[in-house]
């Protein structure tokens, strides 16, 4: 699948897959993001750059590919920089109904798409991970233990605890990437014709010596300017990802460890007892297929999604692609005009306005909304256009009315 075509289609899969993907643990989560995006600003050694034998950038994609990392422990660094304005105060139930515990995953994890944030980890195997995700004083740890899924948030004092699906190991389905490997891997599945790849010197990363690899667009219209991959020069392991977009600044994502060690951890790392007091919440019960039950009515908005938002107040037409690699764009027709802002309460407004910009051109009018990744052109008819490109693309792509 061309980059660019994953991004767009993981918009629409990321309200189904976040819970879901939230209790297959893994050793650093993200949410998201991937979904949507993170940026991470990784500490690297004060000492230069290594000496290393010389490499291709083939050889190393297959010393990535090779990897088969099982046991490590150490400190990671996150933090995200979508150029979005922030979300604080806009609605304050976003993200939930307010009824749940404050330790569940699929609430606590979604602060990492935003700030920055420092979190231990430790993975021993499919069976045993554990991030510990650290706020000042406050600490926030998900533990994936065999069959069970412990959280706790220590704030609140509330404890999360779901039986974790069988095989949550190694589930078949589909995740957000959240580790520097899971999303070397989506990159590196995704790269073809319209892409770089070369191996861009060394770094010392968590105090290991490292490859660069660096793939770039070779396409024009794309709002990434590069993806680095930093890799541990012993045993293939990613230890770094950047992604970085063409309007400079900070990063959009930068993923990595400030410190790692890939000895076993020790068995008592991964058990939990609920502390004296605590409030213990019971995780959602599942269907006999494993599968969590959904709220009456939104599978059948997730399986409009999936036939490109048809459905949601028109007819709608599915999805059309249009062009390929890093600069394909996905059309959507709704079916139905454009929601005004201005009828819209006034925080709200306010935001969707600093979101984004008046357009118009041959297609008519309509607004952009924009990130330092992913943009969208929503025409006042009711079109859709969406990808990891420019405006100027998006607006070429409605102009040519296809």
């Amino acid at each position: 699948m061309d980059p660019s075509t994953q991004v767009t289609t993981e918009v629409a899969e990321t309200m189904a897959e976040t819970r879901k993907a939230s209790r297959f643990i893994v050793p650093v989560a993200v949410a998201g993001v991937a979904a949507a995006t993170i940026g991470l600003v990784p500490a690297l050694a004060a000492s230069g750059d290594p000496e290393l034998p010389e490499i291709t950038a083939q050889q190393l994609i297959e010393k990535i590919a090779a990897s088969d990392t099982q046991t490590l422990s150490g400190t990671f660094k996150i933090s995200t920089d979508l150029g979005l304005p922030s979300f604080a105060g806009l609605m304050p139930g976003l993200g939930g109904d307010g009824g749940g515990s404050s330790a569940d995953p699929s609430e606590k994890l979604t602060q990492l798409v935003s700030g920055t944030h420092t979190l231990r980890v430790a993975a021993d195997g499919p069976e045993r991970q554990k991030l510990t995700l650290l706020d000042g004083s406050d600490e926030y740890s998900l533990i994936h233990n065999g069959a069970d899924v412990w959280a706790y948030d220590s704030k609140s004092n509330e404890v999360f605890h779901e039986k974790a699906p069988e095989g949550a190991g190694a589930p078949e389905e589909k995740e957000v990437p959240t580790t520097p490997k899971e999303l070397a891997d989506e990159v590196l599945k995704a790269a073809g014709d319209t892409t770089s790849i070369t191996v861009g010197g060394t770094a010392k990363v968590a105090g290991r010596d490292a490859y660069q690899l660096v793939i770039k667009p070779k396409q024009a219209g794309s709002t990434v300017e590069s993806v680095k991959i930093a890799v541990d020069a012993a045993n293939g392991t990613p230890l770094k990802f950047t992604l970085a977009s063409v309007e400079g600044g900070k990063p959009v994502v930068d993923a990595g460890f400030t410190k790692i060690d890939f000895a076993k951890p020790a068995a008592s790392d991964f058990t939990f007892k609920a502390p004296a007091g605590a409030k213990v919440t019971e995780g959602a019960a599942e269907d006999a297929a494993g599968e969590e039950k959904l709220p009456e009515g939104f599978e059948k908005g997730l399986g409009d999604l999936e036939k490109g938002f048809g459905g949601f107040g028109g007819s709608g037409e599915g999805v059309n692609v249009i062009g390929e690699g890093w600069t394909t764009i996905a059309k959507l027709d709704t079916g139905a005009p454009a929601p005004k802002t201005d009828e819209a309460p006034k925080e709200v407004q306010g935001f969707l306005d600093s979101l984004g910009d008046k357009v118009t051109g041959k297609f008519g009018s309509g607004t952009v909304f924009k990130t330092k990744l992913v943009n969208a052109l929503l025409t006042d008819d009711g079109k859709v256009y969406v990808g990891a490109v420019t405006q100027d693309a998006l607006l070429n792509a409605a102009n040519t009315g296809k």
